[in-house]
């Protein structure tokens, strides 16, 4: 007999993750399914990354629904909920993965991608606390939330004003969230990673001047964690969806409003 996972025995719990197309909210997925849960809501903007990830867990197909809509699309939200009441009838987790990231100097950037990055990256996460927390109420058999912010939101650095912004501002979202959702025992919390090897280290200029230099996406994350990281050493985004899976246990029962920094020691 293997070990016994977080979520094993309790066959109905359902867990809803943002972003589930690839990185972490893809390994978050899947790190759910090898703990126990047998019934997940996928969502991603990319709906075949989207079906990719459903097709890796070896579910029954009634058993994972996925959804390809913008996270800051609030009619899009209102809709899928009456679609998960209907399929599900409960949402016990969430996990609020779905990012962007953006880089440039304030004096350099324009206001419309602020926009782009601050709708996603903030408004879309109020709008996850908002519907799956009204879902959890519903159900009065409380639930856990975990937003995935950034060390980015505690630690400056230049050319990273919209994101850091949006991500210190989620930071407070969930604290709040949970003050306002203790009533009803659903706690959340957030975790920080900094350095983690995934996908959307692509669309950033500093790696794609390390991927040159390097020749190879390892390689350019090696190089950049001698840099800036004490550990030397990026997560691997498995690792963060196993400390996600923690939050969202039993196992942290007790925790909720707090901050979960996952970053090899670079805020230090």
């Amino acid at each position: 007999m293997g070990p016994v996972g977080f979520f094993d025995g309790e066959p109905n719990l359902v867990a809803l993750v943002t972003g589930a197309g690839s990185g972490i909210g893809a390994a978050t997925a899947r790190r759910l399914v090898s703990e126990g849960i047998r019934r997940l809501i996928l969502t991603d903007r990319d709906e075949a990354a989207a079906a990719t990830t459903a097709g890796s867990l070896n579910l029954d197909d009634r058993d994972v629904m996925t959804a390809a809509f913008n996270v800051a699309d609030e009619t899009a939200w209102s809709t899928n909920c009456t679609v998960i009441r209907e399929r599900f009838g409960r949402l016990d987790f969430a996990v609020a993965n779905a990012g962007v990231t953006s880089g440039g100097k304030i004096a350099e950037s324009a206001f419309g991608e602020w926009r782009r990055v601050m709708s996603t990256n903030l408004d879309g996460v109020f709008l996850t606390l908002k519907n799956c927390m009204q879902l959890m109420e519903e159900g009065r058999q409380g639930g856990a939330v975990v937003v995935v912010s950034s060390v980015s939101g505690v630690k400056a650095e230049v050319g990273t004003a919209a994101y850091g912004a949006s991500k210190a501002a989620v930071l407070q979202l969930a604290k709040v969230a949970a003050k306002e959702g203790a009533a009803a025992r659903i706690r959340v919390n957030s975790i920080l990673p900094g350095g983690t090897e995934t996908p959307i280290w692509r669309d950033v200029p500093f790696f794609r001047d390390q991927l040159a230099k390097t020749g190879g996406e390892q390689a350019a994350f090696n190089a950049m964690a001698a840099i800036s990281t004490p550990l030397g050493r990026y997560a691997k985004a498995d690792e963060i969806a196993g400390q996600i899976a923690f939050l969202l246990s039993q196992s942290a029962a007790t925790i909720t409003g707090a901050e979960l920094v996952s970053d090899g020691g670079y805020a230090i």
